[in-house]
């Protein structure tokens, strides 16, 4: 996909806001709850199960998120095509999102270690939207004692992380006591310009977990990076068609910044957002 130097910042000022990263996962950290929001992109998983094998102190409980949506098929298909999870990938078909991440959970970590040491794993497999992973997630809490949190983690897709954080504080708003939401991308995704003048992935991209490089094949295609960001900008607007509170009511409000707003209307001419 062609682009220029004003279309490279553009992406990655949207990339760095959508993300939100306010955790950078670490085993020196430690929360009342970590939900992992499933997503085609298998990074994040890979790194809640690796740092919970190293402190399972790190939350008192866990939960996999994810029913059978628009998206699932993608999921598995990064199954198949991941070097490790591969070999699940025929034991994966046709599952919720979340119960995938259960298996890979099962089949690639130490489970026992982690749940031995005090973290106990819930699983929400019936959501299939943003909201329904806040208002599913929470219910799954309530019934496994969790009613009121200090502080709930939410790991998710980098391009979803700032709406699905404001759906989890929009879901908590009527909390005993106050919830505290945090966002973990566990990574930014960023672009540069190929020698081609081309745009693709720079190495700039990770930033957690100590820097590892995610593999190119492994995240998405220029062009559907760059559909996912603008399309994300209208729902977060708290207007009339937007998804906060003076529109359909999903989120809590969100401040979208004119940079932000200048930077989605340039790249508009580059790709209509769609979810």
């Amino acid at each position: 996909m062609a682009g220029d130097h004003q279309t490279v910042a553009d992406t990655n000022l949207l990339s760095n806001f959508l993300s939100d990263n306010q955790h950078g996962l670490s085993a020196s950290s430690s929360v009342d709850c970590i939900v992992i929001c499933a997503s085609a992109v298998l990074y994040g998983a890979e790194v809640l199960f690796s740092t919970l094998q190293q402190n399972p102190s790190i939350a008192r409980c866990v939960v996999l998120c994810g029913g059978i949506g628009h998206s699932t098929e993608l999921l598995y298909v990064s199954v198949k095509a991941h070097p490790r999870f591969s070999r699940i990938a025929n034991e994966v078909q046709g599952l919720p999102e979340a119960e995938v991440l259960n298996i890979i959970l099962n089949e690639f970590y130490d489970r026992s270690s982690i749940t031995r040491n005090g973290c106990q794993i819930l699983v929400e497999s019936q959501s299939t939207n943003c909201g329904q992973n806040a208002s599913f997630s929470r219910k799954v809490l309530d019934e496994a004692g969790f009613t009121s949190p200090a502080t709930c983690l939410v790991i998710q897709d980098p391009t979803m992380m700032l709406r699905t954080k404001a759906s989890f504080e929009k879901v908590y708003e009527d909390a005993i006591s106050a919830v505290s939401v945090v966002s973990c991308p566990t990574f930014v995704p960023q672009v540069q310009l190929s020698q081609s003048g081309d745009l693709e992935y720079s190495d700039k991209h990770v930033v957690a977990m100590g820097g590892q490089s995610i593999p190119s094949a492994q995240l998405w295609s220029q062009t559907r990076f760059l559909e996912l960001i603008t399309g994300e900008i209208p729902r977060l607007r708290d207007d009339k068609d937007g998804y906060g509170p003076r529109g359909r009511g999903f989120i809590s409000h969100v401040d979208v910044p004119g940079d932000v707003e200048a930077a989605w209307s340039r790249l508009q001419s580059t790709s209509r957002g769609s979810r």
